[in-house]
């Protein structure tokens, strides 16, 4: 199966990149990375391990153009509602005419804590729209169904970069001390006392527990860009306060499946990587010290019994999740990619119909306009005047010295999940 990724963002081609291996073990997967301010650099793209048939760079009017995708069997959206929905309409253009075009996918690269009818909307017209979960599942249905958009689109599956090796709470800790893992967010909290704050109490953590392991882990480094913007750096206010750090407190940076090999409590605001732990049956603490809000997103949290603070974890605060809340969630799913293979191939035996973007230049003029325009498309999906202008001339192939590096991480780290996941 020829898969092809749309991604804006390091995580977003994890998730999308994942989403393809899972759905296929042993699929062609080729990459597409949406040029902007959060495009991944050559250290993001290695971190996380895929190895892609083939990397592209460009902006979206020449990700709908490319040849290749006329031999696409999947194309997977990687990106936000707005790009999603442009992609959509892109691709609408480019395939209006075809007898034959790729089965379109999409959906969310972690919780839906926010803004859950305008994003579910702007994926509208997708063939599939992914649930994560159960709750999900409901949660999608009663946007949907009011509005006459197909419930068959929805399709239940898991977070592709859930980890099947689970948590031993009995393992003894000679390689390495009980070990505390803070994993950051690029934007939760957004601001500098804010950060500044939950930075001193994982300093205080490591001062009060001198035989345990505090890693701060981040996502990115100074400069680098994600998935959002980070605008305070914890290494960098780490230096700014000029204070000696304890011996025990590391700042680390890489594949978090990996972090969470050698972790015994998670802690974290409201980080994907909290569903990660979980799944493992790992202890996991979300922090409410700024509140639960739903600005932070911790408030998606509160029945999992994890819901806890640095005071807490201080006195040895370890909880652990809810069964019912992680089952609820997706999280420690037998068969995640079950039903998402049934409906791939149930698509794939006939003819498609035409794209549909739930929001067109008759319903919603000046928004698909408005959200087109500022991707260099017209209002039908068609490349703007000035695309080609924009553009820094054709789609760009990313380096040899990249795509070995790539290799290189998607040998020693995929391969065997690949074969986990075949059954191999």
């Amino acid at each position: 199966m020829r898969i092809h990724v749309l991604a804006d963002s390091d995580t977003r081609w994890k998730w999308g990149a994942g989403l393809a291996v899972g759905l296929a073990p042993g699929s062609e997967v080729h990459a597409h990375m949406l040029r902007g301010r959060s495009t991944p650099t050559a250290r993001q793209l290695a971190e996380v391990g895929i190895t892609p048939a083939s990397i592209t760079e460009g902006t979206l009017a020449e990700f709908a153009a490319a040849p290749e995708l006329a031999a696409a069997d999947v194309v997977v959206l990687g990106t936000v509602g707005g790009a999603t929905h442009s992609a959509l309409h892109a691709l609408a253009h480019r395939f209006r005419n075809s007898l034959h075009r790729p089965v379109v996918m999409t959906g969310y690269v972690g919780v839906v804590y926010e803004k859950m009818a305008d994003g579910l909307l702007l994926r509208a017209g997708a063939d599939v729209v992914l649930a994560n979960s159960p709750f999900d599942r409901r949660r999608f249905r009663d946007v949907y169904a009011p509005l006459g958009i197909p419930e068959s689109c929805i399709v239940q599956t898991a977070l592709p970069f859930l980890d099947q090796r689970p948590y031993d709470m009995n393992r003894t800790h000679a390689e390495h001390p009980y070990t505390v893992c803070f994993a950051v967010q690029p934007s939760v909290p957004e601001d500098r006392n804010g950060r500044l704050y939950m930075l001193r109490r994982a300093i205080s953590h490591a001062r009060r527990r001198p035989g345990r392991d505090v890693l701060v882990k981040l996502r990115s480094r100074p400069g680098e860009a994600t998935t959002h913007v980070e605008a305070h750096h914890y290494q960098v206010l780490a230096e700014q306060t000029g204070e000696p750090l304890p011996p025990n407190l590391h700042f680390v940076y890489g594949n978090m499946s990996e972090t969470l090999d050698r972790t015994d409590l998670l802690v974290t605001v409201s980080s994907t990587a909290a569903l990660e732990s979980m799944h493992r049956g790992m202890p996991t603490a979300i922090l409410s010290d700024l509140g639960v809000r739903e600005i932070h997103g911790n408030h998606y949290f509160v029945g999992s019994g994890c819901v806890t603070d640095w005071t807490a974890i201080d006195e040895g605060a370890a909880p652990l999740a809810h069964e019912s809340w992680t089952a609820d969630q997706g999280i420690r799913s037998t068969d995640p990619f079950g039903e998402l293979r049934h409906r791939i191939a149930e698509l794939r035996r006939f003819p498609l119909p035409p794209i549909s973007p739930y929001y067109t230049a008759e319903s919603a003029p000046e928004y698909v306009a408005t959200l087109l325009r500022r991707r260099g498309l017209n209002p039908d999906g068609s490349p703007g005047a000035g695309a080609a202008t924009r553009s820094r001339g054709p789609m760009r192939r990313t380096s040899r010295r990249v795509l070995k590096v790539a290799y290189q991480f998607g040998v020693q780290r995929v391969a065997p999940k690949i074969q986990q996941w075949g059954g191999v």
